[in-house]
């Protein structure tokens, strides 16, 4: 039987590690962007491994249009065994002195509502199926605030640390388990979105996306009845 995954934000960053590595590793992957020519580079990264990818316009923010294309994916597929919960975004003026109302909603829709739209697309396909894995990429914010993140950032973060734990509470009698992977910095585009970005020797410092794409893989591979509730990782 072959796997198949959901991925968000697979055009760029962690992401788009996420998806190469799963379809690598023989899934079949729905990749999930705003910007299908955006897509069509994690297409390309992928090779030979591309015809096993569907790719899938989509703004996460909009339950609607997450609606409709977790329909697509399961007309296309028939099955979904695993959702990476990956897109996320911050701002530059991030601080409670500078947030404004736009861009902390733009925050919490992105980071924290997208996520439980997709959760929510996928849980009814899991469900028939009695199994599942829901991976929601977090960040170490989501564990202890800090000005670097920024309030909005923090609090959406703390959200879908939570929302993890009441999908385990709620779903795993029925086979479903979530997973939180926290990671400290990370080598990715949403750094340009900083007050000051990083130059390129602390990015090489960082953890870089394939490193978390190899701990999205450790919670995926592990027997159906072991889950990984909490993951950490953080730069040397």
């Amino acid at each position: 039987m072959e796997k198949t995954s959901v991925v968000t934000g697979a055009a760029s960053g962690v992401g788009q590690a996420v998806s190469l590595k799963l379809v690598q590793n023989g899934w079949r992957v729905a990749i999930v962007g705003r910007s299908a020519a955006k897509l069509e580079q994690t297409l390309r990264m992928a090779g030979k491994h591309a015809a096993a990818m569907l790719p899938v316009e989509c703004d996460v923010a909009d339950s609607d249009a997450v609606s409709r294309a977790g329909s697509r994916v399961m007309e296309h597929f028939g099955r979904i065994d695993l959702l990476v919960n990956s897109a996320g975004t911050n701002v530059p003026k991030r601080s409670l002195a500078e947030l404004s109302l736009e861009d902390y909603r733009k925050m919490m829709t992105s980071n924290l509502d997208g996520a439980y739209y997709w959760t929510q697309a996928v849980l009814p396909a899991m469900r028939a199926q009695g199994c599942g894995t829901i991976v929601n990429i977090v960040s170490d914010a989501g564990k202890l605030a800090s000005p670097k993140a920024g309030p909005a950032y923090v609090m959406s973060k703390f959200g879908l640390a939570g929302l993890t734990q009441s999908t385990n509470a709620e779903e795993r009698a029925r086979g479903i388990r979530a997973c939180a992977i926290f990671p400290g910095d990370i080598n990715t585009p949403i750094l340009d979105k900083r007050p000051t970005a990083p130059d390129a020797v602390a990015r090489e410092k960082m953890l870089q996306p394939d490193d978390v794409a190899e701990c999205v893989m450790l919670c995926v591979n592990l027997p159906l009845r072991a889950i990984v509730e909490e993951l950490m990782i953080r730069p040397r």
